[in-house]
């Protein structure tokens, strides 16, 4: 996911798709510098793995800001120098020629140049977070795991209303939330607990919180393009049944949205 807004240029995770993301950069950048700041909402492989095949990273004259919270017993400098350490990878992170900033956020406040960013806590395995940035021409929510305590019957608790609740109020009013909705309702049934949504939750969520447009996110491996598309159509015929007018997507590679 790439967001470009108030001269930044911003990207969240740096799974596979951060790869070709950085081919396009380094040719949009060739004749100067690339300043970006990296979003990392948590270090499980699939959203770190990129990394050390984003090529700007391996010039002198970019630079690149990664901001995120302390790894679960571990913190964010050192996750992702392991994975780029021998027998792992053959350059480690400190031979990489881009000025490389990581810094290890301690307050769920932050701003990235006039953008200002929130963080909240996400119900998953291990230290993870979604983000909100406020920007001049709309907010995006971005929670890629995520397992809503409604998700599962045995959460009715008044703690696991209280996490959703905190979640509503804090894509309250969103122009975009992206957010984990990896399974439909009957899947989700063999996969509680597994810190990921179901998609009949989050549709609830979205239309509660108020959000102008909803990208279903995070699909599963598993699933084919047909599975995913019926996925969409059940979201869309639950927001009807709701008399909701909320837009909704299913992420897909190389869609652009403009504000």
């Amino acid at each position: 996911m790439e967001l470009r807004a108030d001269g930044e240029l911003i990207i969240l995770d740096a799974g596979t798709g951060i790869r070709p993301l950085g081919l396009v950069l380094n040719e949009e950048f060739k004749n100067e510098s690339l300043h970006a700041t990296l979003l990392i909402s948590h270090t499980h492989w699939d959203h770190i793995q990129g990394f050390p095949f984003f090529r700007p990273a391996y010039n002198s004259k970019n630079r690149i800001h990664i901001l995120g919270y302390e790894g679960a017993k571990r913190t964010l400098s050192t996750v992702l120098s392991g994975q780029m350490a021998s027998p792992y990878f053959p350059v480690a992170l400190e031979q990489m020629q881009g000025s490389i900033v990581i810094e290890e956020l301690k307050e769920m406040q932050f701003s990235i140049g006039p953008i200002k960013g929130s963080a909240i806590m996400a119900n998953h395995p291990g230290v993870a977070v979604g983000y909100r940035l406020e920007t001049s021409s709309g907010s995006i929510v971005y929670l890629p795991d995520h397992e809503p305590s409604a998700c599962s019957e045995e959460c009715n608790s008044d703690a696991a209303s209280e996490i959703d609740n905190r979640l509503v109020e804090f894509a309250r009013g969103a122009d975009v939330l992206i957010i984990d909705s990896q399974y439909d309702d009957e899947e989700y049934a063999e996969h509680v607990g597994w810190g990921h949504g179901c998609v009949s939750v989050v549709v609830k969520i979205a239309i509660a919180a108020g959000v102008r447009r909803l990208y279903l996110f995070h699909h599963d491996p598993n699933h084919s393009a047909e599975q995913v598309s019926y996925i969409l159509h059940q979201a869309r015929r639950l927001a009807a049944t709701l008399d909701s007018q909320i837009e909704i997507e299913a992420a897909r590679e190389g869609e652009e949205f403009i504000l």
